[in-house]
Parts: structure tokens; C-alpha cells; sequence
């Protein structure tokens, strides 16, 4: 359990994900064209249930997360009838369930949402946790806390994954090492992007699981598993860099600035570890300033300025107000 979410990690998606609800008549299923033909086929095997099961296309990666496709979806939503004794599914990556999330929490106030992730980044942090969000004029500027009654990550779907989607989920599973848990660190130290799944799923899912069931809605400690997010949302945002590649950089970053600030002593490893996964390091032909100025945009900033999670030492992270010069040392680090 993640707080109040039941994950499975399974082999083969069936048509048993649903929980138990005998009031639920029809099922609407989020998903873009990317994800194949996953989505139609449990709408079919719903359908032989006896729900009423629709399949509702959301574009490509981020141009799905945005008010205008949470409205569209909203309309086909109110088409298909959908009442709060429904259920909405997040069958794709980040950016659906994201989007899926959004849309459940905010349609009649609230619907149950279950997410199956179909990238490694999804299945070990975007559809975990309940946060949910759209981009305006910043990255998830706009969102609620939802959590997900189920999440069900099949490993059969992640072993076929692309290098690059595999590598920008790795670096989420990376985060989780730095933040919480040594022993997959070197775990992925030793084997880099080929850590087996089997291994590494559960054990940055725990991760993400301790901060979550302890801090549902980000008030305090869950701030933590924001490592790497806060300069790595200002290069997402303002680049066509994914995710997980940006967070890769954004680590770099925050491990400078914890390197200047706490005396960090293991930056090399931090950088060795980016880098042995295949993940960029730096991004020198960014525009400064554009960066700069996302990072004044940031969700963690308060009214004494902008907060970055740091690490004290290697699975002990600490959240700090950082000074633009402390900002600086980690925009230098990667080249900016």
C-alpha cells in the first residue's frame, strides 16, 4: 500500500484491475496513441464484464497536460454519462496519468481513478503518490492531490520498453536510491540502465512509499522526493529535453549546491552514477536567464524564496532555502 493506494506489480494485465465496486457501471479509459493497442483491448475485456468502457485518446506526452485537453476530456467524459460510482483509468506514462489524475479529481469533485503505467517513469513515481497536474506557464502549476485506489505495474510492459524510455525512468529509480535507499544505489552502480526490473521497481516504489504514507499531501517530508526536480522542471519546461533526462541534470545540480551549502562529500558519485546510466550531465545551450526565471516560478518557493531539496549525506536529503548565488553554483555545474 501507498497510503491510501494498493500497488500490484504483476505479469499480464487482466480485466480483474478494477476493485471491487458493485455500483460502477462504466469505466473511462485515458490513454494516447503511443501506448498501442493496450487500452482498446482492456475496454474489450471490460466490456465482456459488463461495463460500459470507452477509450478517450489524450495527445502525445506533455501537449496531453495542458486546461484545453483536460476540458475536451471533460465533455467526452459528460457524453459517456461518467457518475462518481465510476471510474476513470490512467493506462499510459507520466503525462497520462498525470492528466487522468487531474481530470478524475476535478470531474463531479471527485471520481476513483486507477493507473496502469506503461514507463518505467510512471510505474515508479508519476502514477504514485496522487499528485496530479497540468502546465500553465510552468510545469504542474495547476493540479490537485488525488490518490489512485489502484496502481498496477506490469513488468511484461516495462521489459519491452525503448532504451530512452527506460532511461528516463531510471532516473527516477536513481532519485530514490539518492533519497532513501543505498543499497539500490549501488545497485545501479554496478549495473547501470541494465539493473534488473524485477529488483529495482520494488525497491524505488518503497521509496516513494515511505515518503508518500507519511506525508500524503506534500506538507513536509514528502517535499524529499522532489531531488533534482527543481532545476530539472526549469530545463523540462524551457527545452525539448524529457523528464527523466532533465531530472538526471537537475540531480547534478542539486548535488553541487548541496556540495557548497552541507559540504555534500559524495558529488562525484552522484555525477559518476548520472552518468553511468547514459543520462546527460549537462545542458550549456540553454538560455540562463529562461531558466532563472522558471526557477522564480517554482511550486516550492515560500515567502523567504526558493527551496531545493538537498542531501546531507547519500539517503539523507534535507530541504534548504538556497541564496541566487547558491542557485548559481548548481546552474554552473551543468553548464549554465
Amino acid at each position: 500500500m501507498v497510503g491510501p493506494t494498493k500497488v500490484d506489480i504483476v505479469r499480464g494485465i487482466g480485466a480483474g484491475i478494477l476493485p471491487e465496486r458493485s455500483s460502477r457501471r462504466r469505466v473511462a479509459i485515458l490513454t494516447q496513441a503511443e501506448v498501442g493497442p493496450g487500452p482498446e483491448q482492456l475496454a474489450g475485456r471490460l466490456g465482456k464484464s459488463g461495463y460500459q468502457a470507452e477509450v478517450i485518446q489524450l495527445p502525445d506526452r506533455e501537449a496531453a497536460k495542458t486546461l484545453q485537453v483536460a476540458a475536451r476530456t471533460y465533455e467526452q467524459l459528460a457524453a459517456l454519462g461518467l457518475s462518481r460510482e465510476d471510474t476513470i483509468v490512467g493506462y499510459g506514462g507520466g503525462s497520462v496519468t498525470d492528466t487522468a489524475g487531474f481530470v478524475a479529481g476535478t470531474w463531479l469533485r471527485g471520481v476513483e481513478v486507477v493507473h496502469i503505467p506503461t514507463t518505467l517513469l510512471a510505474a515508479v513515481d508519476a502514477s504514485i503518490g496522487g499528485k496530479t497536474g497540468v502546465n500553465v506557464g510552468g510545469k504542474n502549476l495547476v493540479g490537485v492531490f488525488w490518490h489512485p485506489t489502484r496502481v498496477v505495474v506490469d513488468l511484461d510492459v516495462l521489459d519491452r520498453l525503448p532504451g530512452g524510455l527506460l532511461l528516463e525512468g531510471m532516473a527516477e529509480v536513481l532519485k530514490a536510491a539518492l533519497i532513501g535507499d543505498t543499497e539500490l544505489l549501488a545497485r545501479i552502480e554496478a549495473h547501470g540502465v541494465a539493473a534488473p526490473l524485477e529488483e529495482v521497481v520494488p525497491a524505488a516504489i518503497r521509496v516513494k512509499a515511505g515518503y508518500v504514507s507519511s506525508d500524503p499531501e506534500e506538507k513536509g517530508e514528502r517535499a524529499m522526493l522532489n531531488f533534482g526536480h527543481t532545476v530539472g522542471h526549469a530545463v523540462e519546461f524551457a527545452s525539448s529535453m524529457s523528464h527523466g533526462f532533465s531530472v538526471g541534470v537537475g540531480m547534478v545540480a542539486a548535488s553541487a549546491v548541496s556540495q557548497k551549502l552541507l559540504d555534500f562529500d559524495s558529488n562525484d558519485r552522484v555525477v559518476d552514477a548520472v552518468a553511468r546510466l547514459g543520462l546527460p550531465t549537462a545542458v550549456g545551450s540553454l538560455d540562463r536567464d529562461r531558466i532563472s526565471d522558471l526557477l522564480l516560478q517554482d511550486k516550492k518557493r515560500d515567502g523567504r524564496g526558493l527551496r531545493m531539496v538537498l542531501l546531507a549525506e547519500l539517503g539523507k536529503p534535507v530541504l534548504r532555502h538556497v541564496e541566487t548565488t547558491d542557485v548559481d553554483a548548481g546552474l554552473a555545474a551543468v553548464g549554465l
